[in-house]
Parts: structure tokens; sequence; C-alpha cells
């Protein structure tokens, strides 16, 4: 059952940003892609969400869920650890520039965690044991 759900949450989104691209924003709105076409992601814009390769820093789902007030408007919750309740939830970024491409964030220098951390409000210690996984 929760892989059945994981699988539909994506889905959903999958969908969403095709209503996006088609209609909401229409920025793609001749677009005519058949499955093959999709999986292989030939569409205009990405996705990109946080704790994958692009943005794996997972508290930027506070600052999303700020933002949005994700709690007050769809009743979704964040665990300490940024895990998202329900279970089967996602969230992310649209993102419709025709040169947006998929990336993902190579290793990250102590370097980078000392300038980052004050830009976050934290310690670089707490900052780094987020970013543990990435860390050079």
């Amino acid at each position: 059952l929760k892989a059945l759900a994981d699988r539909l949450a994506e889905a959903m989104a999958e969908h969403l940003h095709r209503q996006v691209r088609l209609d909401y924003w229409g920025y793609a709105a001749n677009e005519s892609l058949d499955n093959h076409d999709l999986i292989r992601e030939r569409y205009r814009g990405i996705r990109p969400a946080p704790g994958y390769p692009a943005c794996p820093d997972h508290t930027e789902k506070q600052t999303l869920f700020d933002l949005l007030s994700g709690y007050d408007n769809c009743g979704v919750s964040l665990t300490d650890s940024f895990a998202m309740l329900p279970t089967a939830t996602v969230s992310g970024w649209y993102f419709s520039h025709p040169q947006a491409r998929y990336f993902s964030v190579g290793t990250v220098g102590a370097d980078q965690v000392q300038t980052l951390a004050p830009r976050k409000s934290m310690s670089a210690e707490e900052l780094s044991n987020w970013l543990a996984p990435v860390l050079a």
C-alpha cells in the first residue's frame, strides 16, 4: 500500500507538471509527447525537489512550507528530520526556462559550508550534519 501511495504521489506531481506546462503557465501549450518522451524527460522545464541530487539540502523544505503555509493549505507537515507527513507526499519547484536541465550537486567542501551556514542562520556544524551525504 505504501509503495502504491508513493507511486500515485509521484504520478500526480508529473500530471500537475504537465498541467503547468500546457495550461496554467502555458509555455508548452502545443506539447505532444508520448510515454517514451515523458520518461526521457523531453519536455521543457524541470521539477527538482529538496533531498534529490539537484537539491540535496532537505532543510529547504522548511522554507518552501513557510512560503506556502503547507500545513494550513493542504494538511502536510514536516518532521524534525524534514520528512513530510503523510509519507506519500512530494514537494519541489517548477522551472520553465527552455535551458533548464536536471543536474546533480557534486561534493560540498568545508569552505562552502562555512559561507552557506550564516546565510541559512545555522552553525557550520549543524549544516554539515544536514549535508553529510554530499560533504567532501
